[in-house]
């Protein structure tokens, strides 16, 4: 196989593996805030930001994972 062609594999699994791990982990901070809220919608003040807050640190090790695959050379 070329070079080329096997750099862009490595990116590709670089970033495909990166993203599963926090895609997961958004889809429970989601359905675990709305079961929660199910359970008590007067909750729903209190959750809304530590739901954010972990949403966005899930998804920096996203964007992490994408600064490793645009470094692969």
């Amino acid at each position: 196989m070329e070079g080329i062609n096997l750099t862009m594999l490595a990116k590709a699994i670089a970033i495909g593996l990166g993203s599963l791990g926090p895609g997961l982990a958004i889809g429970m901070i989601g359905a675990k805030a709305m079961e929660a809220i199910g359970r008590n919608p007067e909750a729903t003040g209190k959750l809304f930001v530590p739901m954010l807050l972990t949403a966005a640190f899930a998804e920096a090790i996203s964007i992490y994972a994408l600064v490793i695959a645009f470094s692969i050379k």
